[in-house]
């Protein structure tokens, strides 16, 4: 049965379709088979609270291209997805609708009946973002798909924090951490993005006890603090202060008597050489408190504003407080100066509030011992960064890890299972709850209120979603280790470390032998796409006007490995015409099918050689590329293939065999169309599965009637032969390489394309035909590219000559050279020679006056000196095209 594609191509229509006929068909999962080799990808999980967003799309994208292309190499691939908690981000989310519908917070429902809606809003809206990556065409294993807080991951993270504790590598302890008085919470320290903002520096005056009118001046950028100042440093090389160590000052605005130490952290060269020590608000100042015995003194609450240690400024907001105290101290005489001062002020990575150090007892995680081992397998090459300037990145940062603090101040997450004993204050830290107090069996124990850090769960991801801590699971013996973890660059702190030292010390193994870092997707001005700039992309709008496989393939194109991208919607409308392009080719072909099964001839012409070779020659290519992660780069040669070998080339040098007589040359044609179409599909489908897919469901070879899958088909199950997604990756076959055929077909559409440059620059349209002469040394060659010359280069006739160029009569002729042919066209027997030689030479004498101009311009120092060098350098690379445009139309008229 003839099968034919409808004449348009209609991504809306095709998409859904063919993502559920694989989906139904058990296309995505992943199966043990002792017979391959595994191939393990675990996706970053998206937020439950997610909205796709192009980060997503790319980070998807990329991902998807990684395991189709494995699993048509033959591997055992599985890609396993899921979705993170997200702790502050989900909680802030229900509680903004429990306040904006009901009127209420969280602490009138109390904990258990707010943790209920938590997970009613997560059955509700949590699959949104799921739904979302299967229209980009995202193949995971839906089947495994695993959520951070299911009960065997949750039961992971219990058994890690169990045996942390146990080696002493978490503790609870009161030390400086990261608050945000927004979200009201912990943060990690790398959860916090440090930004340079306009402040000042304040010059406060200290009175020296019993020293009448002496004071020590202190320089500081937080006068909201001084109220928990509990002592002055200042270096004890510091000829200045010498005499004042182990003396005492008069606090202002609290009259409390503060000592004043010596402390070689002290810079003398910065502000007066004294500082204020307020150890609670501070972590330097807390690190010189612990050497001095400084009294901690917090005056700021969880909300930023001050507690009642603030004395008359208590209940104020913290920069409230800072008005409120400078302006009592300019009022007694105490504020020296005030000096501008821009420097990097702590925020938030969730919600940009400025970050308050305070002091504050919380749960870390001893990171010293942890990195020792997360160094080791990235400096001996075990994990690896591609790029590798990555790998930089993320030794210096473990080299310079501080203990992580691990809990939060939130109901939503997984709750520290440690219980303090309300007797005798011994904690008990357990996987199961326990009744009593491990020390004293008293049964009196009560839990911790605060959760763990997001980010602790999702460090065991690589190996919690395949089973683990069950060492005798079968998915983690045959999968794990996994083998590429694809992320952001901006997640190497949060995350990748991370999942590092925890899978290193829990399961003895590196979690992945690869970590592909992209870049951001970033706006057409390069700037990152963020709410309050309002130039956010959304990619399901984009893929639903142009496409997913056009989506796709724009952000593969534009994607190098560790570097932003810049989107430009204008190139979807261009993939969206390289997709039309393919379906035309392959309607083309479909229309002029005969043939039921898509097989080589035995004879093959010297086209057919041609392309076969090429085709050859770029399956190793492409396979090196993707090997080595160099996704664009195989994109774009596919891209070139794919429009110019095979769609501007290759169709229409067969053309006249299919239109033919002959129909043992119609058949072969189409064997070879079909069979270079067959593998183009397989090359390309990593990047654009929906379209090739489909093409591939209409040619010959697949056992299904029609060349669309219906509703009712789709439900039905298929032979694997019958999935592109499930065929072979193409390979390299010695028996197809033909470099001599394939060289000397490109000395004859070298010479074809000069022939149809030369005739378009001379506006003389394809129906005027005219006799052409190659002069060549290899006559043989073009003896053979006769036809071609007729039929593609417009020749009336064409005559072969080996004559040299002296002896060659080209009086009236219109030359082109090519690398192997002299050709000479009569074309002044087509146009009139001197009306095209006075059309010319108007257009020379318009743009050599323009590039005089120009160079005039350029050429003074008052414009290149004084003009921004972006207007400039635009400046100058107009003139450098000018130039080759009048030197081009010198040439030509002196041909003519």
């Amino acid at each position: 049965m003839k099968k034919e594609l409808p004449k348009v191509y209609e991504p809306q229509e095709v998409e859904g379709r063919v993502y559920e006929m694989w989906e139904k068909n058990g296309c995505f999962e992943g199966h043990r088979d002792p017979d391959k080799k595994p191939f393990t990808i675990v996706m970053p999980p998206p937020n439950v609270t997610g909205q796709l967003h192009m980060g997503h799309a790319m980070d998807s994208t990329l991902q998807d291209i990684l395991i189709r292309f494995k699993r048509m190499e033959g591997y055992a691939a599985l890609w396993v997805p899921g979705t993170d908690h997200a702790g502050i981000a989900t909680q802030i989310k229900v509680e903004e609708e429990l306040r904006k519908n009901e009127g209420l917070t969280r602490y009138d429902l109390g904990r258990d009946k707010f943790l209920e809606r938590v997970w009613d809003w997560k059955h509700k809206y949590g699959d949104r973002i799921v739904q979302q990556q299967k229209k980009l065409g995202a193949s995971c294993d839906w089947s495994r798909a695993r959520f951070t807080m299911d009960e065997g991951l949750s039961n992971a993270v219990r058994h890690v924090f169990v045996s942390l504790y146990k080696k002493g590598l978490i503790y609870k302890g009161s030390r400086i951490i990261n608050w945000c008085p927004h979200c009201v919470t912990a943060l990690s320290d790398a959860e916090v993005e440090y930004k340079d903002k306009p402040g000042n520096l304040w010059h406060l005056k200290y009175p020296i006890k019993g020293e009448e009118g002496r004071y020590v001046i202190v320089a500081t950028t937080r006068p909201e603090t001084m109220m928990g100042d509990t002592g002055v440093a200042v270096n004890p090389n510091d000829d200045r202060y010498k005499d004042l160590i182990g003396k005492t000052c008069i606090l202002p605005l609290m009259d409390r008597e503060i000592p004043i130490v010596a402390d070689e952290y002290v810079d003398m060269e910065f502000g007066t050489g004294c500082v204020k020590m307020t150890p609670a608000h501070d972590p330097n100042d807390f690190e010189v408190g612990l050497r001095h015995n400084l009294e901690s003194i917090r005056v700021l609450d969880d909300e930023g504003k001050v507690n009642a240690n603030g004395g008359k400024y208590e209940g104020m907001d913290r920069y409230e407080a800072r008005k409120a105290v400078v302006a009592d101290l300019e009022a007694l005489g105490l504020l020296e100066k005030v000096e501008p001062h821009a420097h990097n002020v702590g925020t938030c990575y969730r919600c940009g509030t400025d970050v308050e150090p305070i002091i504050s007892a919380q749960w870390f995680v001893k990171m010293g011992p942890l990195a020792e081992e997360a160094l080791r397998v990235v400096n001996d090459g075990e994990v690896k960064f591609v790029p590798d300037r990555f790998s930089k990145t993320y030794t210096n940062w473990m080299e310079n890890v501080h203990d992580w603090c691990i809990s939060r101040q939130l109901w939503w997450g997984h709750r520290i299972p440690a219980w303090t004993c309300e007797e005798c204050g011994h904690i008990t830290v357990s996987e199961t709850d326990p009744t009593e107090c491990e020390h004293c069996h008293s049964k009196h124990i009560k839990q911790e209120d605060d959760v763990l850090d997001t980010w602790f769960s999702s460090a065991l991801w690589p190996f919690s979603t395949l089973g683990w801590p069950d060492e005798n699971s079968e998915d983690y013996k045959y999968f794990y280790p996994t083998d590429v973890l694809v992320t952001g660059y901006d997640i190497i702190f949060f995350w990748v470390a991370r999942m590092i030292f925890s899978a290193c010390e829990h399961t003895g193994k590196p979690p992945f032998h690869t970590v592909f870092i992209h870049g951001l997707v970033r706006d057409d001005k390069g700037r990152k796409m963020s709410k309050s700039l309002g130039n956010g992309i959304d990619p399901l709008e984009i893929a639903e006007k142009y496409g997913a496989d056009a989506l796709r393939f724009n952000l593969v194109t534009g994607n190098s490995p560790g570097n932003d991208m810049r989107f430009y919607t204008e190139r979807c409308e261009a993939m969206r015409n390289f997709a039309n392009k393919i379906w035309n080719a392959s309607r083309f072909l479909m229309m002029n099918l005969t043939i039921d099964k898509c097989e080589l001839p035995e004879k093959l012409e010297m086209e057919d050689r041609w392309i076969l070779s090429k085709l050859n020659s770029l399956i190793p290519e492409m396979t090196e590329n993707m090997d080595k992660y160099e996704l664009g780069v195989a994109a774009q040669k596919i891209y070139d293939f794919i429009w110019d070998s095979y769609c501007d080339w290759y169709i229409e040098l067969t053309k006249a065999r299919l239109q033919g007589d002959d129909e043992e040359a119609k058949v072969n044609a189409q064997k070879v169309l079909c069979y270079v179409l067959t593998q183009i599909l397989k090359l390309l489908h990593p990047f654009m599965p929906f379209i090739t897919e489909e093409i591939w469901q209409a040619l010959p070879h697949v056992e299904v009637s029609g060349g669309h899958f219906d509703g009712e088909q789709a439900k039905q199950p298929h032979k694997s032969g019958d999935y592109l997604m499930l065929q072979k990756w193409p390979e390299h076959s010695v028996a197809l390489d033909f470099p001599d055929e394939e060289r000397a077909m490109e000395m004859i559409m070298d010479a074809i394309g000069a022939i149809r440059t030369r005739r378009s620059e001379m506006n003389v349209p394809p129906s005027k035909k005219a006799h052409v002469t190659v002069s060549t040394l290899h006559r043989d060659v073009f003896e053979l590219g006769i036809p071609f010359l007729k039929r593609l280069g417009y020749a009336s006739d064409v005559t072969i000559t080996g004559v040299t160029d002296a002896d060659q009569d080209t009086k009236g002729m219109v030359t082109v050279i090519t690398h192997a042919a002299r050709i000479s066209i009569p074309l002044a027997e087509l146009v009139d020679m001197e009306k095209e030689k006075a059309r010319m030479e108007k257009e020379l004498k318009k743009n050599q006056a323009e590039l005089d101009k120009l160079d005039t311009k350029l050429n003074n120092p008052g414009f290149v000196n004084k003009a921004p060098a972006n207007v400039v350098e635009a400046e100058r690379e107009r003139a450098v095209k000018l130039r080759e445009l009048v030197t081009k139309l010198q040439g030509e008229l002196s041909n003519m």
